[in-house]
């Protein structure tokens, strides 16, 4: 089986699951199962995507795998175990070849490679030895999903095969370990990054009043297939006008008018590892003087965020900063005054009427990647940074956002610097 990006080094996941099992209590088997494939009707189904974690921890890519650590198994070659699905005369003609117990060793550096045929003997015998078992369930602060997931039929059935184990949570574990990144996830998110900066360079040349949002979203899609990613990392949204005021727009079906700013809230993905950009720019390529004026403020914002995405800092309390940013810009910009100030509910604070959303969050393997909010910022975890003011009565919003990495001292690294983001430089770009 092949992907369109490179090859991944194995050490990468040698050192993953190596720091998950220093977390594991004594005689403790931790399970991972891949995601499902999604149907859509009749015989469609979605295209695959491998869960974050099991891709995390092994660097396998395709269906049905399962990945089995047990650092204290009594044999060597049990203490971690990966299942594949073989390829057969069918899968051959029908799907093509699938990996092979070699390639899964490749991709992996893991020696023990069974096929998918041989779990269900191997893992009751490892059951029997085991004596805490580690389960592994999405427990990220957004999750919202009602679907029943592989991992969740997984839960039930070995907690009813074998009630008698101690079971504990992967996923807390795995929120801390995914949040700060090894240097080469760094290098793949970078080239996430630039492959959104190559797609981002064509639209300036290419957005003209009278082009309709999905044209748009059409040509970023081509460049960034054409750069080896898979497509976008999330669903991108394309808001020209007053669609820009509305937060996850994703229609993407109106045309773009002179004197319009349009927002660009896109990213790629680079083997499973996400980008996540915004833009705001003008549709005929020169701001307003009033788009200016906004644009300058949240970009001011956005500049005196990174002061605050440091180590030692938190979530909670970046987020509190940022608050007393947003009043004070737009205070000055005559959008709030010292009454709404006074009067505001703590709960929902005056700037909040033109600025709802959070201002950064996660990043990684997951556009909202894993990560405790309580935790303080520690050198290479990877943020966004995302202000935005939102002015219906006026017709358009501003949001900007570019994504960095946290060092041991001083600002963030700013993976996206070399994407044009001032008004110059922008209208510059545009009419060249």
């Amino acid at each position: 089986m092949t992907t369109k990006y490179e090859k991944i080094p194995s050490s990468l996941f040698v050192k993953n699951r190596k720091k998950f099992a220093e977390k594991l209590l004594p005689k403790s088997l931790a399970i991972f199962n891949s995601n499902d494939i999604y149907p859509i009707s009749a015989d469609s189904t979605m295209p695959f995507q491998q869960h974050r974690d099991i891709f995390y921890l092994s660097g396998v890519d395709q269906e049905e795998s399962i990945l089995v650590i047990f650092p204290d198994a009594y044999l060597e070659e049990n203490r971690e175990i990966l299942f594949v699905r073989e390829t057969n005369d069918h899968i051959a003609v029908w799907e093509g070849e699938k990996l092979s117990k070699h390639q899964a060793y490749e991709l992996s550096g893991i020696k023990t490679v069974y096929w998918l045929s041989d779990f269900e003997k191997v893992f009751k015998n490892l059951m029997y030895e085991a004596e805490n078992v580690y389960l592994n369930k999405n427990e990220h602060y957004r999750n919202s999903v009602e679907t029943e997931l592989r991992e969740d039929r997984f839960i039930k059935k070995v907690q009813a095969d074998f009630p008698m184990h101690n079971y504990k949570r992967s996923n807390p574990i795995l929120q801390r370990l995914r949040s700060i990144k090894e240097p080469e996830e760094l290098a793949l998110i970078q080239n996430a990054c630039n492959i959104t900066e190559k797609g981002i360079r064509r639209l300036l040349a290419f957005i003209k009043p009278g082009v309709w949002e999905y044209e748009i979203e059409a040509e970023l899609i081509h460049e960034f297939v054409k750069n080896r990613s898979r497509g976008f990392a999330y669903t991108p949204i394309i808001a020209s006008g007053n669609n820009s005021n509305v937060l996850h727009y994703i229609a993407n079906n109106q045309q773009t008018k002179d004197g319009d700013l349009i927002l660009l809230d896109v990213g790629a993905e680079y083997a499973n590892y996400a980008s996540d950009l915004t833009r705001t720019i003008p549709v005929n390529g020169k701001f307003t003087a009033r788009q200016k004026e906004i644009y300058n403020a949240v970009l001011k914002c956005k500049i005196e965020a990174e002061d605050r995405l440091v180590a030692g800092n938190n979530w909670y309390r970046f987020h509190k900063e940022m608050g007393e940013v947003y009043t004070s810009e737009l205070l000055q910009l005559g959008l709030i005054d010292k009454a709404d100030v006074q009067n505001e509910d703590p709960k929902w604070p005056a700037y909040k009427k033109y600025m709802m959303h959070g201002t950064s969050h996660h990043m990684g393997l997951d556009t909202h990647d894993y990560g405790i909010l309580t935790d303080d910022f520690v050198e290479n975890m990877v943020f966004t940074n995302e202000p935005g003011f939102y002015i219906p009565a006026e017709g358009f919003g501003v949001r900007i956002e570019d994504d960095y990495v946290i060092q041991s001292s001083g600002k963030p690294f700013n993976l996206m610097a070399n994407i044009p983001i001032t008004v110059e430089e922008i209208e510059d770009v545009m009419n060249s």
